[in-house]
C-alpha cells in the first residue's frame, strides 16, 4: 500500500511503452516498490521497455519485479478481465498512458483514421478508467494517474482531432476524480505541453517543451500534494489560461 510519502508497492502502466509513464516509474522512491506491470499490445517494443525498466530499477537498488502483460485499448470487451487479473494483488498506482498522436492532415484525408484515434485515446480510456476506478474503490486506496494534454484545453487548427480526444479524456478524468471523493481512491490528471518523445520526434518543438523526466517529477510533486491536476511545466498552465481567453478570430491567426 502506498504510504504517506507516496511510496507505492505495486504499479500498473497501461501503455507500457510510454516514455513518460516509464519515467514516472523510474522516479518513484525505490524503498517499497515491489511490483511493476507494463501492459500493452504484445510487441518487441513492450518487451524491450520491460527489460529496460527492470534494469533502471535495479540500478537504483530496487528489487521490484517487472513484468509485461497483454492489454489492448481498442479491445474494450477484454478490459474487465485483464484489469481484474492485475488487481488480484493490491495495486497502489495505475498510470493510464496509452494514446496515439496521429497527423491532422491524415485524419482529414481518411476519417476512419480519426475514428481509430478517438477509439484509442478516448473510448479505450473511458472503458479502462471506469473499471479501474471501481477496482480502486473496492480496495479502498490507490491512485489513477491519467496522462492528458494541454492540447485538449482549446481546439487548434493544426491538431484539433487529437486535441478533441484529449479534451474528452480530460473532462472524463476530472469527473471520475470527483466521483471517487471519500472512497480512499483518487485520480491525478497530468497535463503536459510538448514532450520530447518518440511520438513527437520530427515535429517542430513548441515553447516550454519538456522531457519525460520533467513530467515525471511534476507528477510526483502532484501525488505528494494530493493534487487533482498538474501542468508540466507548471508555467504552461498560465500560458493556456491566457490562450483560452484570446478571441476566436484572433486565435485562428496564431501560428500554433
Amino acid at each position: 500500500m502506498m504510504n504517506a510519502l507516496t511510496e507505492p508497492q505495486s504499479v500498473v502502466v497501461l501503455g507500457g511503452t510510454s516514455e513518460i509513464a516509464r519515467a514516472i516509474v523510474a522516479a518513484l522512491p525505490a524503498t517499497q516498490l515491489r511490483r511493476v506491470v507494463l501492459a500493452g499490445r504484445p510487441s518487441p517494443a513492450l518487451t524491450e521497455a520491460t527489460a529496460a525498466t527492470a534494469a533502471d530499477l535495479a540500478a537504483v537498488g530496487s528489487s521490484a519485479q517487472v513484468e509485461e502483460t497483454a492489454f489492448d485499448a481498442l479491445d474494450t470487451d477484454s478490459h474487465a478481465a485483464v484489469l481484474a487479473r492485475l488487481f488480484e494483488q493490491d495495486v497502489d498506482l495505475v498510470i493510464l498512458a496509452f494514446g496515439v498522436l496521429g497527423d491532422q492532415q491524415d485524419f482529414e484525408d481518411d476519417p476512419s483514421e480519426a475514428v481509430l484515434a478517438a477509439r484509442v485515446n478516448y473510448v479505450g480510456a473511458v472503458s479502462a478508467g471506469l473499471i479501474i476506478a471501481d477496482l480502486l474503490k473496492r480496495q479502498g486506496h490507490g491512485t489513477l494517474v491519467v496522462l492528458s494534454s494541454v492540447a485538449g484545453l482549446r481546439a487548434r487548427r493544426s491538431n484539433f482531432v487529437y486535441g478533441s480526444t484529449k479534451a474528452g479524456l480530460d473532462v472524463f478524468a476530472q469527473g471520475l476524480a470527483d466521483s471517487l471523493v471519500g472512497t480512499g481512491a483518487g485520480v491525478l490528471v497530468v497535463r503536459p505541453g510538448f514532450v520530447r518523445t518518440r511520438m513527437t520526434e520530427g515535429l517542430d518543438e513548441a515553447p516550454l517543451a519538456v522531457s519525460p523526466e520533467q513530467v515525471a517529477q511534476d507528477t510526483l510533486k502532484g501525488l505528494r500534494k494530493g493534487a487533482h491536476t498538474v501542468y508540466s511545466p507548471a508555467a504552461i498552465g498560465a500560458v493556456m489560461a491566457g490562450l483560452r481567453s484570446v478571441p476566436r478570430p484572433l486565435f485562428r491567426k496564431l501560428p500554433i
